[in-house]
């Protein structure tokens, strides 16, 4: 489904890294909501 999965959570990644130096208060939403997108595109995929 998604064919460059690797890229797109690399970019994600660097995004929230940014935004945690930026805003380090916001680290404990960002890890959430990257966990809870990292976990539906893992169900999604093994369907």
């Amino acid at each position: 489904m998604f064919v460059a999965n690797g890229m797109v959570v690399g970019i994600i990644t660097v995004i929230f890294g940014i935004i945690v130096m930026i805003f380090p208060k916001i680290l404990n939403y960002l890890i959430g909501i990257y966990l809870i997108i990292v976990g539906i595109l893992a169900i999604v995929q093994a369907l």
